[in-house]
């Protein structure tokens, strides 16, 4: 009998989760929505949408703001992730239909992406994987901007929103169809050629723990275990690299308003949530930090 041994230390180390109680470590102050939040070495980085071209920069320690950053010709900005190998920042811009890129020594830069993204997030590679939802599809990007691949998902993935890729090459998707008569919001896995669902999670809009309404990001552990912000439901959940339910890692009592970004520290195990505010006549938001 063969035993797949790194398979049951990720079953052990993500059922060892389950009885794992999360503690707000800081919350960061109140401001703007906030559409993206990362860290690097050992600052955070936030930016909030009623300033588009301004980055807040946070000690990750001590939590007090450092200094901004300025994004040249920024105009709609969507969302961000880091990268420590090349020590940089990539935040999505819409209008522009692009990805601007930040390095340590406050060099700036920006590519096309020729469609308008939506999500962010790095892979193995130290690529940047760029959720496209309107026209369906996945595109990885080097560094520097060079376009890599483009991938068309499936055809019942109808509107995706966020995308982690996962070490075998597969990806993880939360999305929704934008039907009103017979909506789904899932969670899937994609084959890595991205032309097949190899599990999901979810289905038709509700609070059970087999359904999501409005699952807008994800961040994945060291497991890859996946957290998956539930906007509306106003919760945060976990799940096993399956797709598995595990637990509810944030609920309700912990959030103020709604989920809407995900970042998680794996060194110093601090997940990130953006809480957000979304009333056009008063929106808000901040972000708390959770140990997990």
């Amino acid at each position: 009998m063969i035993i797949n041994t790194t398979a049951v230390l990720r079953s052990m180390c993500c059922l060892y989760t389950v009885g794992h109680v999360v503690e707000v470590v800081h919350t960061l102050p109140e401001g703007g929505p906030v559409i993206g939040v990362t860290s690097l070495d050992n600052e955070i980085f936030l930016v909030r949408r009623k300033e588009p071209d301004e980055i807040e920069v946070y000690d990750a320690i001590t939590y007090r703001l450092q200094r901004g950053l300025t994004v040249p010709n920024a105009c709609v900005l969507i969302d961000m992730t880091s990268c420590e190998h090349f020590h940089c920042l990539y935040i999505g811009d819409s209008d522009f239909e692009c990805v601007h890129r930040l390095d340590a020594e406050g060099n700036a830069s920006h590519w096309p992406i020729h469609d308008k993204p939506i999500g962010l997030s790095g892979n193995a590679a130290h690529n940047v994987i760029v959720t496209c939802r309107f026209v369906r599809k996945i595109k990885e990007f080097s560094s520097h901007g060079d376009l890599l691949r483009e991938l068309t998902l499936p055809d019942d993935v109808i509107n995706p929103w966020h995308t982690k890729q996962l070490r075998s090459g597969q990806f993880i998707v939360c999305h929704d169809d934008g039907e009103d008569n017979n909506p789904v919001h899932r969670v899937c896995v994609i084959s890595a050629d991205g032309r097949h669902i190899v599990h999901s999670r979810g289905g038709q809009p509700g609070s059970d723990i087999d359904q999501y309404d409005e699952s807008f990001h994800l961040a994945i552990d060291d497991n890859e275990c996946v957290y998956v912000a539930d906007f509306v439901n106003r919760r945060v959940t976990l799940l096993s690299p399956t797709l598995t339910y595990i637990r509810q890692v944030v609920s309700s009592d912990y959030l103020k308003w709604l989920p809407i970004r995900l970042y998680l520290d794996v060194q110093r195990r601090c997940l990130y949530v953006a809480d957000n505010d979304l009333e056009d006549d008063c929106p808000a938001g901040r972000v708390v930090v959770f140990s997990v």
